[in-house]
């Protein structure tokens, strides 16, 4: 089973882009099955419930993510956009979206893939059109492609998360630290 999907990046958008991680070295997929697909719409909160999703929604869902990725990176870079980025986005976006509902028990939505994949798509359209654009960083950990809304005090903050990227960071610093006084002792 592949681990919980992570949400750190203080977005939906974002942290869907962040569902192929390690983009520059080992490249892990967080989408390996549509079950895996349709676990990340629930955990993210897009969606509360969406009927099963089939391969072509995988595929689906993995192409938009690319051009979201794209985007939020020339974005962020202060480059032009793709244009085949921009029409795979906006054409996902155009699409219906989810729909909450009011029943006796609150607020429920339920979709179907491509309604939760159109919700996305509209969040990430909302957040490169938005004020958190000069919010948006990489994180500092160079193994780690995620790029997450600082909204730290003074926006200095370095990594996408404390569990996932800065307690490593940290305690390879330290183990690089202690390497050295001890070299520095025995010579």
């Amino acid at each position: 089973m592949s681990p919980d999907h992570v949400f750190v990046c203080g977005s939906p958008a974002l942290d869907f882009a962040a569902t192929l991680r390690a983009r520059r070295s080992a490249r892990f997929e967080m989408f390996p099955s549509p079950e895996r697909l349709n676990a990340w719409y629930v955990e993210s909160g897009v969606v509360d419930a969406v009927t099963p999703a089939r391969e072509s929604d995988v595929e689906q869902a993995t192409t938009v993510r690319e051009a979201v990725y794209q985007l939020v990176t020339a974005r962020r870079l202060g480059a032009g956009y793709d244009d085949t980025a921009l029409a795979v986005l906006n054409h996902a976006a155009r699409r219906p979206s989810a729909v909450p509902q009011l029943t006796p028990s609150g607020r429920r939505t339920e979709a179907t893939p491509e309604e939760a994949l159109s919700t996305v798509a509209r969040l990430a359209v909302e957040l490169l059109s938005g004020p958190d654009v000069p919010l948006l960083k990489e994180c500092g950990n160079p193994e780690c492609t995620r790029v997450y809304i600082d909204r730290s005090r003074g926006t200095r903050r370095q990594w996408c998360g404390m569990e996932s990227c800065g307690n490593r960071i940290k305690a390879a610093a330290y183990r690089a630290r202690k390497k050295d006084v001890r070299a520095a002792l025995s010579a």
